[in-house]
């Protein structure tokens, strides 16, 4: 599964012919991905078939800002929700580089248990396997709608987190606690990491 992300319609159709299997929509590249406008997610399922996971993020960082700025970024994914968007991205920390999970809990409801990944807030975790573990146990009636990860194994990219993925992988492979949702992987992404990847079971990957 290739994943491709764009920032409007137009980059949809060219990500679309280009290969893409699915699209990531954001707003504001050099923010690493801001929450677009309804506006914006509506131009681009008009345009193209495919799959669009939404960003949910409305500032640079990995916290959500408190309770006001959640309560806003909640209210912003019902709008897209009620739009169409049936796919999301989010992935927040709280002050420890734990997994917020009271904040993705109440996202997840927002979205009503639509499918989502955790971005890569993973890579800035403090640990990520417990991270994983936290989510995992989370899932129980809360976070329900993780179905991926979108990492690099590090927060330097892929070239320094390459041997993490392949951990990873092999733990999904064994069915670990934690390990059940999907590895996307991406950030530095390159086409000479892929058939490495691929040949440890990792079948997604983002650019």
């Amino acid at each position: 599964m290739l994943e491709v992300i764009v920032l409007d319609a137009e980059d949809a159709r060219a990500a679309r012919d280009g290969g893409a299997d699915r699209l990531e929509l954001i707003a504001d590249m050099a923010a690493d991905g801001l929450t677009p406008s309804r506006e914006t997610f509506a131009r681009v399922r008009a345009a193209v078939a495919l799959p669009v996971r939404v960003m949910l993020r409305d500032r640079t960082g990995f916290a959500t800002g408190g309770d006001a700025a959640l309560d806003a970024l909640c209210e912003r994914a019902r709008e897209l929700r009620a739009e169409g968007a049936d796919e999301f991205v989010m992935g927040f920390l709280d002050e420890a580089g734990r997994a917020d999970v009271r904040a993705l809990a109440a996202l997840d409801e927002a979205v009503a248990g639509c499918a989502w990944t955790f971005h890569r807030a993973v890579d800035r975790a403090a640990d990520r396997d417990r991270l994983r573990r936290d989510l995992a146990e989370s899932a129980n009636g809360r976070a329900g709608g993780l179905d991926s990860y979108l990492t690099a194994g590090s927060a330097h990219g892929v070239d320094a987190g390459m041997d993490v993925l392949l951990a990873e992988a092999a733990r999904t492979a064994a069915s670990e606690p934690g390990y059940a949702p999907r590895i996307i992987a991406g950030g530095g992404l390159r086409l000479d990491h892929v058939a490495r990847l691929a040949a440890a079971g990792v079948t997604a990957f983002h650019i």
